[in-house]
């Protein structure tokens, strides 16, 4: 069993409490379909990369990124005041394209399926 470390308990803690915080105190309708769906710390904890991703059509990446950093000051207290750390990490957050990346993937798998189907076998 590989022990975790420290960087990594802050970071599930972290993505815990914000996904919290997302879904019961932050109203602002660009986050409203907002999802955190990793936590990256620095070794020495001092910076959070935390990513997300946007499920709907409702909003676009660069307003929700632009809702993140009105809302950075909230997070940050609130955070800080949830997990009790010495020092509070700086944040960045950045849009994590993997679903939209593989929802692409599944429609041109679809599309071959379709293409190649029953009735269009080559030999």
């Amino acid at each position: 069993m590989i022990p975790f470390s420290r960087a990594d308990r802050v970071s599930a803690l972290i993505q815990e409490v914000l996904s919290d915080l997302l879904k019961k105190n932050i109203h602002d309708p660009r986050l409203a379909t907002a999802t955190v769906t990793r936590v990256k710390m620095s070794r020495d904890l001092k910076l959070a990369r935390i990513y997300f991703s946007i499920y709907g059509g409702g909003s676009k990446p660069e307003a929700a990124a632009l809702g993140f950093e009105s809302a950075r000051g909230f997070i940050k207290r609130s955070l800080a005041r949830r997990l009790g750390l010495r020092y509070m990490p700086d944040l960045i957050f950045f849009y994590d394209d993997s679903f939209d990346y593989s929802f692409h993937i599944e429609q041109l798998l679809k599309k071959i399926a379709t293409d190649n189907g029953p009735d269009n076998q080559s030999d």
